[in-house]
């Protein structure tokens, strides 16, 4: 029985097996290999490592880990349930293994909006987080693509970088309140219906709109619907926010003894140095508990 499994080797999940290798812990992590950030040409924000691609980043946390004993097995994590003294876990190869507790850190998938060139677009000239790309597009003509008052919020915060901020609600009404904040800062609302996204070899140059009118754009952010990479939390019984993550308490426990989830699938902020974060503090609260159970008196 290994102390740990950990579903997901991202950020979260090999900054939790480098803390949990080097408290002497067994450690199981399985991983995809299909991480959230895969189409992104860079990843920034994070101290030391800003503008590094997103292949390499795993590939140096990879080496990180290897001294400490680590077992990475390249598949995923099927189900879990709990068994008397912990979880049994099956693979997606159809393994199983036992564990003490369970870190689930395998993030969330974005829900594309269904529209043509836009997954051509994706990590190149189309994102999700301004706070990740927006200085790469700074000072350019830039399009919020969003519903209501998100879309209207996503909008407001793009004149952080730019002056020149369009907002594509995709046939969504804006409510007035909205409406009257957005003219207040000079965006413009296109409510049409977007039919596609035009661009050279991803990278967008215009967005058109039913009856054939377009709006140039050289970087477009939107705001749509994420869902957690796997059901494992689910089918556990892990209770979630209104986000649709798991709802997480300030250590990455969740309402489930032993279960613990880190990176985007979690109640925080979704950015690589957040998730590395969460990944050590759960993996810190995990060997307390084993300490606790452990130590005598």
């Amino acid at each position: 029985m290994f102390d740990v499994v950990i579903a997901g080797g991202g950020p979260a999940g090999l900054s939790a097996a480098l803390m949990l290798g080097r408290c002497r812990r067994s450690v199981l992590l399985c991983d995809t290999g299909h991480p959230r950030n895969r189409h992104s040409g860079a990843l920034h924000g994070y101290l030391t490592r800003d503008g590094i691609a997103p292949a390499d980043f795993l590939a140096h946390a990879r080496a990180d880990i290897e001294k400490y004993g680590i077992h990475i097995r390249h598949v995923g994590v099927d189900n879990a349930q709990r068994i008397d003294n912990g979880f049994e876990v099956t693979l997606a190869d159809g393994a199983r293994e036992r564990s003490r507790f369970l870190l689930i850190a395998t993030g969330v998938v974005d829900d594309l909006p269904r529209i043509d060139g836009f997954d051509a677009c994706y990590g190149r000239s189309i994102f999700h987080c301004p706070y990740c790309d927006g200085w790469e597009w700074r000072d350019r003509p830039l399009a919020a693509f969003g519903r209501g008052v998100h879309g209207g919020a996503l909008a407001l915060s793009l004149k952080t970088w730019s002056a020149d901020v369009v907002l594509c609600t995709n046939g969504s009404r804006v409510p007035p309140s909205a409406r009257a904040r957005l003219d207040r800062n000079e965006i413009s609302i296109r409510a049409e219906r977007v039919v596609r996204v035009e661009h050279t070899d991803g990278v967008l140059t215009s967005i058109v709109f039913e009856h054939g009118s377009a709006e140039r754009r050289d970087a477009l952010f939107f705001s749509s619907p994420q869902h957690p990479q796997c059901d494992i939390a689910v089918n556990l019984g892990c209770l979630f926010n209104n986000r649709g993550t798991v709802n997480t308490g300030n250590m990455c426990e969740t309402n489930v003894p032993g279960v613990f989830v880190a990176g985007d699938a979690s109640r925080d902020a979704q950015f690589v140095i957040v998730a590395a974060a969460e990944g050590a503090k759960a993996a810190i609260a995990i060997n307390q508990a084993l300490q606790k159970e452990n130590l005598r008196g």
